[in-house]
């Protein structure tokens, strides 16, 4: 494994286009095999598949691999990291013929908000007033609004980012107040564990702070409807709980070469 980006960026040109119709058929095979198993999920849980987006979580993976899944379907694309916006951005948007989503679902630092809002419409790890306030100036800098989730920590695990669940009414309250910014919905990461009981309560939890929300009938938080939880591993729980957004990766593209 590679530890740090500069050593990643050694070792794969992430801008490249070009891959192989083995790796393209692969990946196509693997998005039309999560789609109908998303399908399922929701069917089972007495939803519509239309009420739940596949997002393709795409770090570490190069313009061609991603632009194969949007080929095969996809129509919204996550980044974790904001170099690798910042890289592939301009290409996926230049070759994309339809609608395509863009989120940052990974960690943003305040100097690299002007960096990716020409590509993304979407940052999902807000976990702050004071980060929702830098991305609001920016934006209105810009020209533009910004789509934001808050990040919510519903485990409890130090070692998760994310505002604590009690935090979540303030901050919206505070970001309601902001200019250039839609609150669209909350976020989470599941807990690390076995225990099915235990994952879905986490998202059940996200999914009734959103409800709890809503049921004020504040209209500065009635975008707040989208619930982004639910990774390769959990997310026929995440629908079961109410997911509008699961976000997979290795389920789309395979194991990961690098960190």
């Amino acid at each position: 494994m590679v530890g740090t980006m500069t050593a990643y960026l050694e070792h794969k040109d992430l801008t490249r286009r070009d891959i192989s119709s083995k790796r393209a058929d692969q990946i196509a095979e693997n998005v039309h095999r999560c789609l109908d198993s998303l399908a399922q999920a929701a069917d089972q849980a007495g939803r519509r598949p239309s009420d739940v987006q596949l997002l393709a979580a795409t770090k570490t993976r190069d313009v061609g691999e991603i632009m194969a899944a949007v080929t095969a379907g996809i129509t919204l694309i996550g980044e974790n990291r904001p170099q690798e916006v910042v890289l592939k951005g301009g290409a996926i948007r230049a070759e994309s013929t339809s609608p395509l989503g863009f989120h940052l679902i990974g960690q943003l630092q305040s100097n690299k908000i002007n960096k990716i809002l020409p590509y993304v419409d979407t940052i999902e790890s807000v976990d702050s007033a004071s980060l929702a306030r830098k991305i609001s100036d920016r934006a209105l800098a810009a020209g533009k609004t910004a789509r934001i989730f808050l990040e919510v920590n519903v485990s409890g695990e130090e070692s998760k980012s994310g505002c604590q669940p009690q935090q979540v009414g303030q901050l919206a309250d505070q970001i309601a107040s902001l200019p250039a910014l839609t609150l669209a919905g909350l976020m989470t990461v599941g807990p690390h564990v076995t225990d099915e009981s235990a994952i879905r309560h986490a998202y059940s939890d996200l999914r009734q702070l959103r409800d709890g929300l809503l049921e004020q009938n504040d209209p500065a938080w009635a975008s707040c409807t989208d619930l982004s939880m639910g990774m390769s591993q959990d997310y026929p729980l995440a629908v079961a709980e109410g997911a509008t957004i699961v976000r997979l990766g290795t389920a789309i593209f395979g194991p990961r070469a690098f960190v």
